[in-house]
């Protein structure tokens, strides 16, 4: 037996056990291959105790789930690194499925709740063993400077739902799932194409990824700024507008409580500070400057995007709201989650589902993105070192003042590099910004 999820029972391997135990029926299984993985939905009718444990030689999967039955036995057709399937009752309280594979695997599960469309469902992530989970990338390489120095920032985009997690439904049928996939591959696109940006993608095709993985991917690959896309939705149709959220102060501190509390996270970088070899009280302190700079962060470029997302269609509030969301939690990585209209309200839902509309959305979240790295270039990045002089397309409802402000310049200085005679500026106006 082999060590899996980090629990061991030595008797059997067990692995992951859930703390709801209902009897529970097993109706149907199904499987795909994703990207780097390939996935296994067991559509059950509530909840479920269950563990995992892998044997070898030939390699199989064991799923054993407690006082459960199935009314015929489970087939499925073979897919990815599942190349075949057999279910069986080795005791009277309990159903077992085997799974045989190509090889090992190393197996992420967790439990679904009902949706709209689905009921309960259990969902087995079988990652082949030994490699390492990247996430998607929509590459651009360091040519597409035009062989200038500097690297590219590091756009990640986090489309949201996904697989058996479909999101909101909209009056038509749309899916939140697929709106979301679309825009994010949009806008990576769009990101791709600017010089000194690189996008990368925690999915680009249609499978669901547990929250907190798809922050932690993209903290992997060291990105600058975490855009989660989404579609919100409200039991009142006439509700409608973008909203751009940040993280609460309550997300936040429960977040630099459970990084303090796990080694592995202590030991892992913050801010690129390494938490692992200090006491509890510096690392506190260390990982509190940490995650001030990234509200910070987070608060300013989400601002960006929110003014920037007014030029394309109603926003729900005029500021940038604050929740509790797990995507949002990286206490290192600026990040926002985008509610890019209300796929309940008629309307809007045509929006989403119109490829010209969502290309708009995703040039607006561009330009609030390229304003604000405009404006604060992390150091040795490529728009650092030759995006010179800074440019700020102007916002809806943004000041003159505004803008000197958020670039930490002097309104004179602004008003003399672009010859304004007066502190009036018209939205879409591009100015010049001088240095601080």
């Amino acid at each position: 037996m082999r060590f899996l999820h980090g629990y061991f029972i030595a008797a059997a391997g067990l692995l992951h056990a859930s703390t709801l135990a209902l009897a529970a029926d097993v109706k149907a299984v199904r499987l795909w291959a994703a990207n780097d993985h390939t996935r296994a939905v067991l559509d059950v009718s509530s909840h479920v105790e269950y563990k995992l444990f892998m044997l070898e030689n030939p390699a199989r999967l064991v799923l054993d789930i407690k006082d459960s039955k199935t009314a015929n036995p489970l087939t499925a057709q073979p897919s990815g690194m599942v190349t075949g399937l057999r279910s069986g009752v080795p005791s009277k309280d309990q159903l077992r499925i085997v799974f045989d594979l190509s090889s090992s695997v190393r197996p992420k599960s967790f439990l679904l709740p009902p949706t709209e469309q689905f009921g309960h469902r259990l969902v087995l992530d079988l990652y082949p063993d030994g490699v390492a989970v990247e996430p998607v990338s929509v590459v651009k390489r360091a040519e597409s400077n035009g062989g200038k120095t500097g690297r590219n920032l590091v756009i990640a985009i986090d489309a949201g739902h996904g697989g058996d997690d479909p999101g909101a439904i909209g009056p038509t049928g749309i899916f939140e799932k697929d709106v979301t996939l679309k825009i994010a591959l949009s806008l990576a696109e769009k990101i791709n194409g600017e010089a000194g940006m690189q996008a990368v993608l925690t999915r680009d095709s249609d499978f669901y990824i547990p929250l907190q993985e798809r922050f932690e991917k993209s903290r992997t690959s060291k990105a600058d700024l975490f855009i989660s896309i989404h579609a919100d939705a409200f039991n009142v149709s006439t509700v409608r507008g973008s909203s751009v959220y940040v993280l609460s102060q309550r997300g936040a501190t429960n977040e630099a409580a459970r990084y303090l509390a796990d080694r592995e996270n202590r030991s892992d970088l913050v801010g690129g500070v390494s938490l692992g070899d200090k006491d509890a009280t510096l690392a506190a302190v260390l990982l509190d400057l940490s995650q001030g700079a990234t509200a910070d962060a987070s608060a300013n470029v989400a601002q960006q995007v929110l003014s920037a997302l007014t030029s394309v269609g109603k926003a729900h509030k005029r500021y940038v709201e604050r929740a509790n969301f797990v995507v949002l939690r990286s206490p290192d990585m600026p990040s926002m989650l985008i509610e890019t209209g209300f796929i309940s309200n008629p309307e809007e839902e045509k929006n989403l589902n119109n490829a010209q509309y969502r290309g708009r959305l995703a040039d607006a979240i561009l330009d609030g993105v390229r304003n604000y790295f405009n404006a604060s270039p992390p150091p040795g990045t490529w728009i650092a070192q030759h995006a010179s002089p800074k440019r700020h397309v102007v916002m809806r409802g943004e000041t003159l003042s505004d803008i000197a402000s958020r670039h930490s310049v002097s309104i004179a200085r602004i008003r003399q590099v672009n010859g304004l005679r007066t502190d009036a500026v018209q939205t879409g106006a591009v100015l010049k910004i001088p240095g601080a």
